[in-house]
């Protein structure tokens, strides 16, 4: 690896019952996971003492694991620990997430054009900041859909979640559909923003790294290039990324500007 590795997403489950068409991660609500309580403990905190910095808890939707507020409590004051959630299971668990006390939680919108989808993410945000949890929100963005994006981007900025708390996701996965550098700007509102370091072109990031809910692990959360990771370990998560690359989500490698690690 060509240096160390800061931000470590694990996609806990891929279960969900939203079931998008896009996801990367093939969820549904038939979904399943292949980690467990006590491995996702012994893997955070084993990053933890070889510099990992931040531990991401996506999904699926991660709040259908059953021990997700245990993982959480567990390593608090080794991880800064966020967790990204369509917010559907979110009032049940608000009282058990709070005492769990996540540095933030990310509410998705994966559907701008439907404007009750950003009140609910409105909503959420503030009953979070209301149990003393930092929140965010992770903005979905369609080339198909770039005017309801923009909307969708307004009405978070006028209820005070503006850029600093919005993650603005391009559409993988469908070329046709993926939007520009430049027009995830204009629906920022042209001011900075934050995107995912892939934005630009595709390239591993030394800094970043996702394992899955079946225990394979990549350079990217969208990437079919993926090893099996042998054992709940930074050891094994080191021996998997070295020299693995990745491979571009949106069609032909020879189109993606494609960059390797160094080994």
């Amino acid at each position: 690896m060509s240096g160390p590795i800061e931000r470590v997403s694990v996609e806990v489950t891929n279960r969900c019952a939203k079931a998008c068409t896009f996801c990367y991660n093939q969820s549904g609500p038939a979904g399943a996971t292949r980690w467990t309580t006590d491995d996702l403990i012994s893997f955070g905190r084993d990053c933890a003492t070889h510099g990992v910095r931040a531990l991401s808890l996506g999904g699926g939707e991660p709040l259908e694991l059953e021990g997700l507020c245990e993982v959480i409590a567990a390593l608090r004051g080794l991880l800064w620990r966020s967790v990204t959630t369509s917010g559907d299971r979110l009032e049940e668990l608000l009282d058990d997430l709070a005492a769990a006390a996540p540095d933030k939680v990310h509410v998705s919108v994966h559907f701008a054009e439907d404007a009750d989808e950003v009140e609910r993410a409105v909503g959420r945000a503030r009953a979070l900041e209301a149990h003393g949890i930092a929140s965010g929100v992770n903005l979905l963005v369609r080339r198909s859909q770039l005017a309801p994006a923009r909307r969708a981007a307004a009405r978070l900025r006028a209820a005070g979640i503006d850029n600093r708390r919005v993650i603005y996701l391009p559409l993988r996965g469908d070329p046709g559909d993926t939007p520009t550098p430049e027009e995830i700007g204009t629906v920022a509102g042209g001011d900075a923003f934050q995107s995912t370091s892939c934005l630009l072109r595709c390239a591993p990031s030394p800094r970043f790294c996702s394992v899955r809910w079946d225990r394979t692990a990549a350079w990217c959360s969208y990437t079919s290039r993926r090893r099996p990771l042998v054992a709940p370990t930074f050891e094994a998560l080191a021996a998997v990324l070295s020299g693995l690359g990745v491979r571009y989500c949106g069609g032909d490698d020879a189109h993606a500007n494609v960059l390797e690690p160094a080994s």
